[in-house]
């Protein structure tokens, strides 16, 4: 007993050793501009994140004021009915978070996050620029009519004139897409948070500035912006979309001599294959009861791209046979028939996190509509805050970022070090359940919704009065709170998980969710139409391009249901990530205290 004590605590200290190593080794792999090895007091830290924020702000200032007020423009100046216009929307919306996949992949096996965002932060300038000369000059866009007096007389924007708007538009998806991703990863990548514990607080507090700036291009996107695009016209609108996306790539190259610098990895998918086919073609191998005498055992080989240990743990057993040597066999076994413990541990991960990404889809369908539908519902109130002053539609996405930016700062300065001393997490609250109250709380966004709209169609078809703007501030409010639990719960805790060489592309896929949250949302307005078209004169609930015809109502609240059936999947799920730890006595789940 006394022995097997010993060795315990012997190959427990060469852990120990490899750990100190991979981080240091970590370390080592940080650069600065010149490809020199970076500087702790030089580079990194708030300083170098700093530069990076800004970078994020302008970015979603100029994104946030073409992608809100979009619909608007495509309706009133392209001349698309209601529900193409809507799809148009939600579908570039969909498609930047797609493009997020291959910029996350760009960073991590090519070209690094810092020059990602650099190349692919000029192609969505250059978008911009298009969409403003496009808005300018007449040639370009279908002759003006008035599509609330009869769409039927209006123009709709083909052939040449939709591929010029289309282009643009993608231009602006592909580089928006490609640099998001890479401005979390490349700020949260100045914290060495694997090398030096206590900077796991500050990261955590990183991403809480990086939803603050978030928050404050948003407000100003959905106020300054919006207001200018609708009172000196979208082609100026967008032009101020150009020159914001131009300060954040100045904010960026201001930074590059304070940045820590991760140098890209070659192919981050080989490991990962590599497990996958081991496993397979070892599908009839008995795996060791002992994890020690797997492959590798807790060691990183020089030849794995990540440099970062993982612990075993006894979730989905099955792919540990990638990683099980074959008996009474003296010959070297190829790397796609014999992997390391870390490597399966990466697939591992990767796999695990696929259910909480899933949970996050309904929530970002519930964003589709709200910048869609909600815009039209606001469009539908009376929007009059004075005599010579009317509130932009587009701008009630600005009532929740109002409140944020007084919130997130009181949320990091008071909450979290109170929450702290009671959980013992560097972040206040475990990410996991951050995601989960934010999930939980989108459900009572379309309860609202769905209740106001009700009240807003009896009072508008039944009385003719027209409901103030202000009755559709709560579902607003509501959702802008369950964001800024779960988008940078969402956040906090894919980028804690990855491995070395993944980060990026991890994040990638926390904004991927948005992708397919939106194209769903287009699915799911086609599928309720479809099903609700009752005779050849109905359309369905969403189909009559007339709110007051329609059933919007009964919409929201078919997606305050799946709202709650999602929440209570989430919770299943992400039970089952932590007990897969906990089994293995893990005491650290994304850097949660178990």
């Amino acid at each position: 007993m006394e022995k097997g004590n010993k060795e315990s605590k012997k190959w427990a200290q060469e852990e120990v050793s490899n750990e100190i190593n991979n981080r240091e080794l970590a370390e080592e792999e940080s650069v600065d501009w010149r490809g020199r090895p970076s500087n702790p007091s030089k580079h990194g830290g708030m300083r170098a994140a700093l530069f990076v924020l800004g970078l994020q702000a302008f970015e979603i200032m100029g994104i946030a004021a073409v992608g809100n007020n979009l619909i608007t423009y495509v309706i009133n100046e392209m001349h698309f009915p209601l529900s193409k216009a809507a799809n148009s929307v939600t579908n570039f919306v969909g498609t930047i978070f797609i493009f997020s996949l291959l910029g996350g992949y760009l960073s991590d096996a090519f070209l690094g996050s810092f020059w990602t965002i650099l190349i692919f932060g000029f192609v969505e300038l250059s978008g911009f620029i298009l969409l403003s000369v496009q808005a300018h000059l007449s040639q370009l866009k279908p002759p003006k009519c008035n599509p609330l007096i009869n769409q039927s007389l209006c123009e709709e924007a083909k052939g040449f004139k939709a591929i010029i708007f289309f282009t643009a538009l993608y231009l602006v998806a592909l580089g928006s897409g490609c640099v998001k991703p890479n401005m979390i990863a490349h700020g949260a990548d100045q914290f060495s948070h694997q090398s030096h514990p206590k900077q796991s607080k500050r990261l955590s507090s990183y991403f809480n500035a990086a939803y603050f700036a978030f928050s404050i291009g948003e407000l100003i996107a959905l106020s300054l912006l919006v207001w200018i695009q609708t009172h000196s016209g979208m082609d100026v609108g967008f032009g101020v979309s150009a020159a914001a996306m131009t300060m954040g790539l100045i904010s960026l190259v201001s930074g590059t001599m304070y940045f820590r610098n991760k140098r890209p990895r070659r192919s981050i998918f080989t490991p990962i294959a590599q497990v996958v086919v081991a496993a397979i073609l070892k599908r009839k191998l008995a795996s060791p009861a002992d994890p020690k005498m797997l492959n590798g055992g807790h060691r990183v080989p020089n030849d794995v791209v990540d440099s970062s240990t993982l612990p075993y743990t006894p979730r989905l057993r099955f792919l540990d046979k990638a990683c099980t040597k074959i008996q009474d066999t003296n010959t070297k076994e190829s790397p796609w028939r014999l992997c390391t413990v870390n490597q399966v541990e990466q697939v591992k991960t990767l796999i695990s996190l696929v259910p909480v990404f899933a949970s996050t889809i309904v929530f970002n369908t519930i964003l589709a509509q709200l910048q869609t539908f909600s815009v039209q519902q606001g469009s539908s109130m009376n929007t009059r805050l004075s005599n010579s002053f009317h509130i932009p539609p587009a701008s009630l996405q600005a009532i929740p970022y109002i409140m944020l930016i007084f919130l997130v700062p009181l949320y990091d300065s008071l909450f979290v070090p109170f929450a702290r001393k009671l959980t013992g997490h560097s972040s206040g609250i475990p990410p996991l359940t951050r995601i989960g109250v934010g999930l939980f709380l989108s459900t009572f966004s379309m309860v609202s919704a769905a209740l106001l709209e009700k009240k807003r169609r009896d009072s508008s078809v039944l009385d003719g009065r027209i409901l103030s703007i202000f009755w559709i501030t709560p579902q607003f409010l509501i959702f802008g709170i369950s964001e800024m639990f779960t988008a940078v719960g969402l956040i906090e805790f894919f980028y804690k998980q990855t491995t070395m060489g993944m980060e990026s592309f991890l994040m990638s896929l926390t904004y991927c969710s948005y992708s397919f949250g939106f194209y769903f949302s287009s699915l799911l307005v086609s599928i309720v139409n479809k099903i609700t078209s009752t005779s050849a004169d109905s359309k369905g609930w969403l189909g009559e391009n007339d709110l007051n015809k329609d059933r919007l109502d009964l919409f929201y609240w078919l997606l305050a249901v799946l709202s709650l059936l999602n929440f209570i999947s989430y919770l299943f799920w992400s039970r089952w990530n932590i007990k897969s730890l906990r089994n293995n006595n893990s005491n650290v789940v994304g850097d949660e205290k178990i």
